[in-house]
């Protein structure tokens, strides 16, 4: 009771003085449940027993302003409050919950913007296709992101159980289907390069999300010339695949933390998913659970180039299925 007590001749006290500076110091108690708790009573009761107590209305708007900046002073800052959330035992299920409440609106506008550039609602000039691809970019990146959180806050479970009979070329084809409004927006090339032996057993769900993240970064990240992904034959039973693009370059003072989902950006520490990190990190656990190493090289003026190798025996052509597309662009069960 005492703390209570306190407590309230601390509120009073700070409002009094807001009223006459306009930087009070608040104290560290009021920044509490209770404190706030407490601030939010008193405030409702001076609300009901003001004209019952006879006071002026001149002074009333004054007191209720000081009452207003008191509540703003102690009031927990939304970072530090999601932040305490992402703590707490339920920090991942918030954070997915966020992503798939984000992906499900992206989703939707991918469709409508892809729709609508290709002229299915009546026809589009120049400038409204233009309009259009911007659109589908800004929406497939944060459809990217939205689903690459889902990812990591999952388990490490990212193939498909057994390696399944598929067709490469038709999972390169997939990615391009995906990433090409993005490309034409930019006036960029996208090549593809298929293996000589096509046909093959392995995780073409899993490959075509690696492919995915790795193709839309690298469009991400050039301003002109190309993006190819190239399947290189290595022999019978292996593959090398690799996206390739002309931009600037990775700087090298970061090349050492490429793939942390949290790295310094400008100099600030633990900004959360910067730049590519999120993406290439759920890049590397999907390579990895396919058997391999999720390899980059980069020069400055040059581009960047990630690249893996996979076992992929070779199996006998099939009656012709379609590969599942990346789920980038589609809802991924959580």
């Amino acid at each position: 009771m005492s703390a209570i007590v306190a407590l309230l001749i601390a509120l009073a006290t700070r409002i009094l003085e807001t009223q006459i500076t306009p930087e009070p110091v608040v104290d560290s108690r009021l920044r509490s449940d209770l404190g706030r708790e407490l601030l939010d009573e008193l405030r409702a009761e001076i609300v009901r027993g003001w004209h019952d107590g006879g006071a002026p209305d001149s002074e009333f708007p004054p007191l209720m302003r000081a009452i207003e900046e008191m509540r703003t002073a102690i009031r927990q800052p939304v970072e530090q409050s999601f932040a305490t959330h992402l703590r707490g035992a339920d920090g991942m299920e918030l954070l997915r919950s966020v992503a798939h409440d984000l992906r499900s609106p992206m989703t939707s506008i991918l469709f409508l913007a892809e729709a609508l550039q290709r002229g299915q609602s009546g026809a589009v000039n120049d400038v409204q296709r233009r309009q259009l691809g911007l659109i589908y970019t800004a929406a497939l990146g944060l459809n990217s992101v939205a689903s690459d959180i889902i990812d990591v806050s999952r388990s490490d479970d990212f193939v498909e159980p057994a390696p399944v009979p598929f067709s490469v070329t038709a999972a390169l084809e997939a990615v391009q289907d995906i990433v090409r409004p993005m490309a034409e927006e930019k006036q960029l090339a996208l090549r593809l390069q298929p293996p000589a032996m096509d046909q093959r057993l392995g995780h073409p769900v899993a490959l075509s999300r690696a492919l995915l993240n790795l193709t839309t970064n690298a469009l991400k990240f050039t301003d002109r010339g190309h993006v190819e992904v190239v399947a290189l034959d290595q022999d019978t039973h292996h593959i090398e695949f690799s996206v390739r693009d002309t931009g600037r370059g990775i700087d090298p003072a970061i090349v050492s933390t490429l793939f942390d989902p949290m790295r310094k950006v400008n100099g600030r520490a633990g900004r959360l998913f910067s730049q590519t990190g999120l993406g290439l990190t759920i890049c590397r656990k999907l390579v990895e659970a396919m058997g391999s190493e999720l390899r980059v090289e980069t020069r400055l003026g040059w581009g960047t180039r990630f690249w893996f190798v996979l076992e992929l025996p070779p199996c006998p052509p099939r009656r012709s299925t379609p590969v599942p597309a990346p789920t980038k662009r589609h809802a991924k069960p959580s």
